[in-house]
């Protein structure tokens, strides 16, 4: 089961279930594949919301490193996740949502409107 409070996400390729999560380590190397300086500039990098294939491939494979599975960016590029394009781009924005952004606040929020809505 994956922890989304430690960035944890969980994908399914190739008909397997992988956790990815983003690391110091697979940070330090999005940092590297982007020219980044640092986790600031990377974050800015993706503020604007918009990814090429490039990006999802490096920022999945880096999230699938991270999560401890053995996977090269170009096995990433090759792979099939359930759902095609849209799902895979789907993830790598939730793994950077994940990462960078506290959802804790989000869920409880989700949680609690839902209360309300059968009140």
């Amino acid at each position: 089961m994956v922890n989304r409070r430690r960035g944890e996400i969980e994908a399914t390729i190739e008909g397997h279930r992988h956790v990815l999560v983003l690391t110091l380590g697979a940070l330090a190397e999005l940092e590297e594949a982007f020219a980044a300086e640092d986790m600031v500039a990377l974050t800015e990098r993706f503020a604007g919301g918009r990814l090429s294939a490039r990006d999802i491939t490096r920022i999945l494979g880096a999230g699938l490193r991270g999560g401890g599975a053995e996977f090269t960016d170009g096995e990433v590029a090759r792979a099939r996740f359930g759902g095609g394009v849209p799902e895979t781009a789907r993830l790598a924005a939730d793994l950077l949502r994940a990462t960078f952004l506290d959802d804790g606040a989000e869920e409880s929020n989700e949680q609690h409107g839902s209360n309300d809505a059968g009140a």
